[in-house]
């Protein structure tokens, strides 16, 4: 199958199954976590790969599926916190807390980071900032936008992990680092940024604590998934300071549905080359080091530092000249 917009209508199960699973409530919410996390990853292995791409495509339909993505992301969130106001806290709202989380990461920090790139002060762009406004990311768009794609694959980007860190580790650093960066970059608009959210979940917490561990633990696992995909990304690929980039600075993934659900996302050295392209006219780089799994594989891979080390660097040393 080509790259059309057909098979990137697989992405918005993700949003549209949580959301039919929190309504229906008790232990169905917990059913997007075994989809996303298990089913997904052997679905992956089995569809296998793809080096097909149609860069000259006509973009209309997959600009409404991004959109909805982004949309989505609110109504996932208000339909958790109607959940938690009739059963409270209970163990399966605590599964619907992470499946809420496991979606707005999948489906909605991919598509804020796609429009995120788009015209600021645009209806894209201020869906963009509804979206990251739902998981507490705000200040991710000016960051983003201003070190990562200055500064990938070099060591004072917050978001490229070299060799041997762990997933652990990058995450605790990456957040504050992040935060500094947008700060450095637009200082106004990071605090304007911060103080919102502060704002609202105070408000959220006058109405009771079980909204706001609620709207924090499914931003918590959204904001879990997008470092993640960062620490992947460029994981202990590194250019000098006055080395020009290319895409031997950053890991590709051909996976089918990696690449249908998450919006050609794991085509990310064609991303960097000239980010603003749209997400259906990337392009595959043969130079470009390939991730041995697609990214809901390499999930629980990062999970075991040893085996995700020993399995990059292997993959790494299969493009090195002999």
């Amino acid at each position: 199958m080509g790259q059309n917009w057909v098979p990137h209508l697989w992405g918005l199960l993700t949003p549209g199954f949580t959301l039919a699973c929190l309504v229906l409530g008790e232990w169905w919410m917990a059913a997007p976590v075994v989809l996303l996390l298990l089913v997904y990853p052997l679905l992956e292995a089995l569809i296998g790969q793809s080096a097909e791409t149609d860069p000259l495509q006509e973009g209309r339909a997959h600009d409404i599926i991004v959109h909805l993505h982004a949309v989505l992301v609110p109504v996932v969130l208000i339909t958790l916190l109607w959940r938690v106001s009739l059963d409270g806290l209970t163990l399966p709202v605590a599964l619907g807390v992470l499946s809420a989380g496991l979606s707005n990461g999948a489906s909605g920090i991919v598509s804020a980071h796609e429009l995120g790139h788009r015209r600021p002060k645009s209806k894209s762009w201020w869906t963009a900032r509804l979206s990251l406004f739902s998981v507490l990311y705000l200040h991710f768009t000016t960051e983003h936008n201003h070190t990562h794609h200055r500064h990938w694959a070099r060591d004072v980007d917050p978001t490229s992990s070299p060799w041997g860190r762990s997933i652990y580790s990058h995450v605790l650093q990456t957040v504050p680092r992040q935060v500094k960066g947008a700060f450095r970059a637009r200082p106004v608009d990071t605090r304007r940024s911060l103080l919102l959210e502060a704002t609202f979940l105070l408000i959220l917490g006058l109405f009771g604590w079980a909204y706001l561990v609620a709207y924090v633990g499914q931003a918590l696992v959204a904001i879990y998934l997008l470092e993640f995909v960062n620490y992947l990304q460029h994981h202990g690929l590194r250019r000098g300071d006055d080395e020009r980039p290319n895409a031997t600075h950053a890991w590709e993934s051909r996976h089918r549905l990696s690449r249908w659900t998450l919006m050609e996302l794991p085509l990310h050295p064609s991303h960097h080359l000239k980010a603003s392209t749209p997400y259906q006219r990337l392009d595959v780089h043969d130079e470009a080091p390939q991730l041995p799994f697609g990214y809901y594989g390499m999930f629980w891979i990062a999970l075991l530092p040893p085996l995700f080390s020993t399995l990059m660097k292997r993959q790494h040393a299969l493009i090195l000249p002999s």
